[in-house]
Order: structure tokens, then C-alpha cells, then sequence
């Protein structure tokens, strides 16, 4: 098994990774990140109107870039000894398809037009098509929102689906089917022609697209046309199951073996959703929250079929057996933006170099593009230096963290971000260290809900860029919590995890538990709470609590 090598492939928001596993050991020979081209323009999208789109040709360019440059970072002869791979990807993220499966953003004519794009997870353009959807499921003889926390987000399959539809003929037209992007990659290098030959995610449709064993399937076409006569004939076109991502869909078509430098032998595991794979790739175990850290955050557990028995989680993004372990019932939560809150902070302290600086004629082009740069980049790690010297309650500013509105619990992408307690002393350290403590407060809100509804969480991991680079942050959240936090020692915890799926695919495992036991990466550091920090947190997250009850009324009364 030493000289057998698998590759995870990490589709996030921002970029894509292709590692390079020994099956055996977990140990990653080799590591390529390749950002989308067309995301990075910012083209297809419109941050003012909540819209996300990410063009399947900026998949299809990084895929193989990033695996061929991973190859060729590794030892000689690796390619040859690649028996598995496996994606992981964002979600929920659908297309329309063609009958062909196809993306409708690689037909002629629709090339450049967003609706014909894959709808990235934090588009929240179809909130009126949720709001629609969790209507209907309150009076309708099945809620088929039972299995995803009661409430259907903006953020998810049919609501993106049918807004769509909706708002573009040209879609209309040619939209035979809907494809999430963790199926469609999977489906792309195995050489699938047709749409009802593509393998469906457990994970993607029992946690977006109310897909449940219990009502066969998908929810029923007369439910579907109920929402709106253009999802006519859908649900036939779609599917009827889904399988887990452990097992393979196929090996590499000659085409695309070629194209990466592998062999037509390399088995291709299913898809999941990234925070799902990553939880594995971080040995999540029963009774451990897994926090996935990044723009936004992911949330998830497992929990075994007589733990969880006929109890429905409220407020969550579903409980969807296998999703995550095969065999047991996966959970998910998360929040809609966290280091997107300091992103949108950090951006709004750039105003002045690209308003003023980049304008300046006091010094040449080439210094003042070198200034900026230098100074956009040194905003986050100045502002947490200067915020962690701010002794705890010194500060009276709160802050909430919905940003981006709220996934959980009980989502609401409908809400606004909210700062009070501001004076002629509220500095930006100050403002920053306010926003940490949201995005703390917000996930102390989380394990709160999973509590409240009787899941016993244990322990905390952390995975992603923050959890690893900002101990500032990290810290906060411990005391917040009041529990331990373990760091995962690898930054490239998802690709871990689909390395995990695509060595169990392959059949090196025979069960995903194992490959974890093999491959897992162990933890890097440890954050432990402060008892007197905790208290006191205990007390501002009472007032943050208050803060969000304001604010909710407020937009409620706002969109009444």
C-alpha cells in the first residue's frame, strides 16, 4: 500500500487545491492551489444585489492546472501509482444542465450569461423563492423542510433553482436538468454523456435539496409545480437516489487521464460538500463539533441512528444519514459569513489607498501599487496586534455577525449586520475586536442550539486558514465557548478528507473510518479557555443575544 497515492481536490470559493496522498500514511507528497480566473476578475457577480455566480470553465481550467502542477511537484513516477481521486466542493452550488449534463454556460450563446453559471453557496438572490418554500412545507401534507432544521434557506437548490427560471427566458429554454458541482465534477472526468447518468450526492441533496429515503426521493411534482408551473418535469429529469461519497462513480475517461497525466485505471470516488469531507479529514468522531473556518463556517457532527432515533433537529441545515460517515446520521451548521466579516472590515479600511493613494502624483506607478499592496495586506495582522492589547470590556461596542445574513441557527438571509456602542473612542482595533467577538458569539449560538435540542457535544476542532493563522481569533472563540479547541495540524484538511473518500473508492479501506485511522493528519495546537474571560463573555453574549432579538424585529417589521 506505500506506493499507492490518491488526490483530493478542494473546490472552495476563492480557488481550488489538488494534494497528493500516500494512501497509507495520510502524508501529502505534494500540494497545488490554482485561483479561478474569472472569479478573480469579480466577473458574473454583483455584490450589491447578493449575486455569486462562478463560470464551470474556471473549474475545468484549475482542475488541470492544479493536478498536473501537483504532479509534477511530486516524486517521479507518482502519476503512475495514483489509484484514486475525489472531490470536494461547495454547496449548496447548482447549474443547469443540458441533456447531455453539460453546464448551460458551455453552450454557444450562453457562454457569458450568469443564470447559465453554477450559483455559489453565499448568492442570496432567491430569498422571496425560501421564504415561498417554507410557506408551502408548513401546510403541505409532508414538510419537506423536516430534515433540514424547518426552515429552507435562499442559500440552497430549489430556491436558487426556480429564481433562475424565473428571471431568464434563455435558461427557460434550455434548462433540462440541475446538477450540483460536486456531482458534476465526478461526472465530467469519468466521461459521463447524459444528465440521468450522473451519480447524485447524499450529502449535496439530503442537506439542500430535500432529497429523503423517507418520501422516495426528491419532493413530489405536484409540491414542485404548487412553488411554480416552471418546475414542471424536473423532478423526472433529477433522480429518485443518491449514494454516499465513498463509493466510486466510475474511472477516468481516456480524455481526461490524458489531460491530467494519469491512468484510465484511477478510480473516481462520489462528491460530497466540503466541510463535510473536511470533517473527516479532521478524524471527526460522535460528540465532536467540527468547526470548517474560513469566509464562512461549517459546522458538523455525527452522531449515531439511536442517538438521534425519531428527533428532528430545529434550526440546523439538515441531518442526512451518511452524509458524512456512511452509517451514521450527519449534522450540519454554520454561519453565513465569518472571515467575511473581516474581509468586509478590511475592505472598508482600503477606501482611502484606492480612492486617494491610487490617485496621488506625488510618487511614481510602480511605489504606489507597492504601497497599496503592502498596506492592504498588513490591515488584518496590524488591526489583530492592536486588538489584542484592548483589555476585555474596556470596549462598548457590539456587534452581530450577520453580515451576510444568518444560515444558523434558524436561518434568515434577510438579516443585517449590526455595531452599537460606538463613541469619539471607538477606533478601528476597537471595531475589529467587536466583529472577532461576533463571529465568536455567533458560533457559541450554534452549540447552544445543538444543546438545547439534546446532541452532546465533547470537543471542538478547528480546521482552515483562520483556525491556523490567527491564534487572536482562535483564542476568543475558546473563551467564548468555554471549551478547548484542537487545531488540525494540515491547512489542507478538506483535500485530506476527499484523499480519505477516494482511497476508500478505491478500495484500499473498506470503510471510511479506517482511512481516517490511517491518514489523518493529527493536531497542530491547542486553545484552552480562560474561566474569568469565559464568565465575562457569558455576560456580553447575553447582550448580543438582546442585540440580535432587536435586530430581527427591526427587519421583520422592515419587510412586512
Amino acid at each position: 500500500m506505500n506506493d499507492k497515492f490518491v488526490i483530493g481536490l478542494d473546490y472552495g470559493s476563492d480557488s481550488a487545491r489538488a494534494v497528493i496522498v500516500n494512501a497509507a500514511t495520510g502524508e501529502i507528497l505534494s500540494t497545488a492551489v490554482k485561483n479561478y480566473p474569472r472569479w478573480t476578475k469579480g466577473l458574473y457577480c454583483d455584490p450589491v444585489a447578493s449575486r455569486y455566480r462562478q463560470h464551470p470553465q474556471d473549474y475545468i481550467d484549475v482542475l488541470v492546472e492544479s493536478v498536473r502542477d501537483a504532479l509534477n511537484s511530486a516524486p517521479a513516477g507518482t502519476a503512475g501509482k495514483v489509484v484514486g481521486i475525489a472531490f470536494d466542493t461547495t454547496g449548496s452550488t447548482p447549474a443547469f444542465t443540458d441533456e447531455t449534463g453539460a453546464p448551460l454556460a458551455l453552450l454557444p450563446g450562453l457562454e457569458e450569461n450568469p443564470n447559465a453559471m453554477f450559483i455559489l453557496w453565499k448568492d442570496h438572490t432567491a430569498v422571496k423563492e425560501a421564504a415561498e418554500i417554507n410557506a408551502l412545507s408548513r401546510i403541505w401534507k409532508i414538510d419537506y423542510t423536516m430534515y433540514e432544521g424547518g426552515i429552507y434557506s435562499s442559500e440552497w437548490f430549489w430556491a436558487k433553482a426556480l429564481h433562475v427560471l424565473r428571471e431568464d427566458k434563455a435558461i427557460r429554454a434550455k434548462a433540462y436538468s440541475i446538477v450540483e458541482c460536486c456531482e458534476w465534477l465526478p461526472a465530467l472526468i469519468t466521461g459521463v454523456k447524459k444528465s440521468d447518468g450522473i451519480i447524485r450526492s447524499r450529502c449535496a441533496n439530503g442537506h439542500k435539496a430535500m432529497w429523503h429515503e423517507e418520501w422516495n426521493g426528491l419532493p413530489d411534482e405536484v409540491f414542485l409545480t404548487s412553488l411554480d408551473p416552471l418546475l414542471a418535469g424536473f423532478r423526472a429529469r433529477l433522480f429518485d437516489k443518491t449514494e454516499t461519497a465513498d463509493k466510486p462513480v466510475g474511472t477516468l475517461s481516456p480524455e481526461w487521464a490524458e489531460r491530467l497525466g494519469l491512468t484510465t485505471n484511477v478510480v473516481v470516488a462520489g462528491g460530497a460538500f466540503d466541510c463535510h469531507m473536511g470533517a473527516v479529514g479532521a478524524n471527526i468522531t460522535p460528540h465532536t463539533f467540527v468547526r470548517v473556518i474560513g469566509t464562512s463556517t461549517c459546522d458538523v457532527m455525527v452522531a449515531s441512528y439511536q442517538e438521534i432515533g425519531n428527533r428532528l433537529i430545529k434550526g440546523i441545515c439538515g441531518q442526512v444519514n451518511g452524509s458524512v460517515i456512511p452509517g451514521m446520521i450527519g449534522l450540519e451548521a454554520g454561519q453565513s459569513a465569518f472571515g467575511d466579516v473581516y474581509a468586509w472590515f478590511k475592505h472598508v479600511l482600503e477606501f482611502p489607498l484606492k480612492a486617494i493613494v491610487a490617485k496621488t502624483e506625488l510618487i511614481d506607478q510602480a511605489i504606489k501599487e507597492k504601497l497599496i499592496a503592502e498596506a492592504a495586506d498588513s490591515i488584518i495582522p496590524v488591526l489583530t496586534k492592536e486588538a489584542g492589547k484592548i483589555p476585555m470590556g474596556e470596549s462598548a461596542i457590539l456587534a452581530t455577525d450577520w453580515i451576510n445574513g444568518r444560515r444558523t441557527p434558524d436561518a434568515n438571509q434577510l438579516l443585517k449586520g449590526t455595531i452599537t456602542g460606538l463613541t469619539l473612542a471607538a477606533d478601528a482595533p476597537r471595531i475589529f475586536r467587536a466583529l472577532v467577538e461576533a463571529t465568536a458569539f455567533g458560533s457559541k449560538a450554534i452549540i447552544d442550539r445543538f444543546r438545547s435540542e439534546g446532541i452532546r457535544i465533547d470537543s471542538v476542532i478547528g480546521i482552515g486558514g483562520i483556525a491556523l493563522k490567527s491564534p487572536f481569533v482562535m483564542q476568543i472563540l475558546s473563551d467564548v465557548l468555554g471549551m478547548t479547541i484542537k487545531v488540525c495540524k494540515t491547512d489542507q484538511a478538506c483535500a485530506l478528507g476527499a484523499a480519505m473518500f477516494a482511497a476508500t473508492a478505491a478500495g484500499i479501506y473498506s470503510k471510511v473510518e479506517d482511512a481516517q485511522a490511517a491518514m489523518n493528519s493529527g493536531y497542530a495546537n491547542q486553545y484552552d479557555p480562560n474561566p474569568e474571560r469565559t464568565e465575562a463573555y457569558e455576560k456580553l453574549y447575553r447582550k448580543y443575544i438582546d442585540l440580535g432579538c432587536f435586530t430581527e424585529r427591526e427587519s421583520n417589521t422592515q419587510h412586512l
